[in-house]
């Protein structure tokens, strides 16, 4: 990674932040988008510029308003010189029972799950071609396996593994492409259907018996942008075995 640039999407907190801060800690130029986190992103600007001045620079953008997404990769492009690797993080989560979906949740889910990766990887694709570079979707193991009462983010999700093999068809031989499915790792926020005994239900349903950390899901991108040279169109699922299980 040493000298790469990477952009990555919701980058400024959860697994986004873990991602950050492990490939920069590879020696990575990183470009990271947020939309309202701005003091997250601040903060974790300032701790990595700490680390390696000028390394770490800002970009703040609505991720539902796709003709922005030219600019967020030429931004990129000015910036440090190059792009190599495109993480496309961001996500929004909320149930969406059937009987009380609104074409507003669709929106939203689809767009930020979806529709961003999509046109955002469109708009990227000609630098990664030139850079040889590659392409990580951040998907979900319920794309697989849906969950109840969360059918819309469900649906996207799946459209994200559906997504990263036709990418990875679409760009190759030049760009890699490949997805990281998580289990449960960090709890949603603000959601009450995930309350401790949920939680606890769920980490019961793993085989390893625990809840993951975001460092493991930035171990499983490392390893797809840095050591899998042979590996696209993939999905690798980090979960503690949970899938299995379901």
């Amino acid at each position: 990674m040493q000298g790469k640039t990477v952009l990555i999407t919701g980058g400024a907190k959860r697994v986004g932040a873990a991602i950050c801060r492990l490939l920069h800690c590879e020696g990575a130029n990183l470009m990271v988008h947020y939309h309202t986190s701005v003091q997250q992103a601040r903060t974790l600007q300032d701790e990595l510029n700490a680390i390696r001045a000028d390394s770490v620079t800002l970009i703040q953008g609505d991720l539902l308003k796709t003709e922005a997404f030219p600019n967020m990769v030429a931004t990129t492009v000015e910036t440090f010189g190059s792009l190599d690797v495109l993480i496309n993080n961001a996500s929004s989560f909320y149930s969406t029972p059937v009987g009380e979906i609104t074409e507003t949740n669709w929106n939203d889910l689809i767009g930020t799950n979806l529709k961003a990766p999509l046109f955002l990887s469109q708009a990227a694709a000609n630098e990664l071609r030139r850079r040889h570079g590659c392409i990580v979707n951040i998907a979900d193991i319920h794309a697989e396996r849906p969950m109840k009462s969360y059918a819309v983010y469900s649906i996207a999700k799946a459209g994200v593994v559906g997504l990263t093999r036709s990418l990875a068809r679409e760009l190759g031989p030049e760009v890699r492409v490949n997805a990281v499915a998580p289990g449960p790792v960090l709890w949603p926020e603000d959601d009450a259907m995930f309350d401790e005994l949920s939680r606890q239900r769920i980490i019961s349903h793993t085989i390893l018996k625990q809840a993951g950390e975001p460092e493991d899901i930035a171990r499983a991108v490392r390893y797809l942008v840095s050591d899998a040279g042979y590996v696209t169109g993939q999905v690798l699922t980090v979960d503690g075995g949970r899938s299995v299980r379901l």
